[in-house]
């Protein structure tokens, strides 16, 4: 049996600061979450329909050391205990990035602990792995804020993407919808909350890419499409924001599920059977909707459909922690003048996206 690790995990890459202490006991068996301390910014980026990078690099100076003595407190462990630190270096928002993983070094340099500088999508994608004990490899459907992709996870450090979006991430297009349509921040939620009680064939939404060969995304003429929806009625009642709700997001749920379907078919072709698992992962996870539709489209597949829980779909300390005790597991340390990272993909061999709405 593997010695046990006890990582601290430090996340800053938005508007959440997090921290968390997770034990790994082996890569086959599941990891044992000892603390999980989150502050949401909610309350700080809601007057502005959106995160605002300055307040949110603020709110993480404010906030973190008090989370990470909490998250200490409640794993009832101290400094000596932890045999490393993992914080978020990217992708995110700079500011913030830099915040969390400055302390991080800081701890690391101070208690002779090494440290691990952590892609925040790897976070997201090693989830299952803790909660499940997933074996690799599996396909990856990553949803979230800023991220749209279809990879296949091979190993620790070892991503091979399908697929990625041409232009908006599904979850900034559900953030756009519901501003556009007054809901509220944070967006995913708000429009999921609203479309309950909308019918989401009223409005006959567009499905961009769907049908199409291949695996990219694209959301952007989605997006457009329900703002002009919107413009074409003199006053938007609640009805009407309700049914243009359900009637994106069972737009977005049909382009989601067809993309996947595509990446399930060839991902068939090197994934064994007995690992022919769908694995959703990120904030847009937590959408019970495209929960549903992913599964009837994995099952359908002969996948398994395998989503972690909703506390851990969202940003949060304990997906690092594990994800550093993973990495620390196999000798993969960083120097402690490893620099923050906007941008930082998964698969760096993965040929650029093409399309007229890339971002750079």
């Amino acid at each position: 049996m593997a010695e046990p690790l006890t990582i601290l995990g430090i996340e800053t890459s938005c508007d959440e600061t997090a921290a968390a202490v997770v034990r790994w006991r082996g890569s086959d068996v599941p990891g044992e979450i000892l603390s999980n301390a989150i502050f949401s910014q909610i309350e700080d980026h809601a007057p502005f329909g959106g995160v605002v990078p300055e307040i949110a690099a603020r709110a993480h100076v404010e906030h973190l050391d008090g989370l990470i003595a909490r998250a200490l407190k409640d794993a009832e462990l101290g400094w000596d205990d932890l045999d490393g630190i993992a914080a978020t270096a990217g992708p995110g928002l700079i500011g913030g990035v830099i915040v969390g993983l400055m302390t991080a070094k800081g701890i690391a340099a101070a208690r002779g602990l090494p440290f691990i500088a952590l892609n925040h999508l790897e976070g997201h994608a090693l989830t299952v792995r803790m909660t499940e004990a997933l074996p690799f490899p599996y396909l990856l459907l990553l949803v979230s804020g800023g991220h749209s992709q279809l990879l296949v996870v091979e190993g620790v450090g070892r991503y091979r993407r399908l697929g990625t979006t041409v232009d908006d991430a599904v979850g900034e297009a559900f953030d756009k919808v519901a501003k556009l349509l007054g809901l509220g921040y944070p967006g995913g939620p708000a429009v999921e909350r609203a479309a309950r009680d909308g019918d989401p064939s009223r409005f006959p939404l567009p499905r961009p890419m769907r049908g199409r060969p291949g695996y990219d995304f694209s959301f952007s003429g989605l997006k457009t499409a329900v703002r002009q929806v919107a413009e074409s009625l003199d006053f938007l009642t609640d009805r009407d924001r309700a049914d243009i709700a359900a009637s994106f997001q069972c737009a977005a749920a049909d382009v989601l599920s067809d993309r996947a379907e595509n990446a399930m078919a060839l991902a068939s072709e090197t994934i064994p059977p007995g690992h022919r698992r769908l694995v959703v992962a990120g904030g847009v996870a937590a959408n019970m909707l495209l929960r549903e539709r992913l599964m009837v489209s994995a099952h359908a597949c002969g996948y398994e459909f395998v989503v972690p829980p909703l506390n851990l779909c969202t940003d949060n300390g304990a997906m690092i922690a594990w994800a550093g005790a993973e990495r620390l597991a196999l000798g993969l340390t960083d120097p402690i003048d490893a620099g923050p990272r906007a941008r930082w993909p998964l698969d760096p061999d993965a040929a650029p996206a093409r399309g007229a709405g890339v971002k750079a």
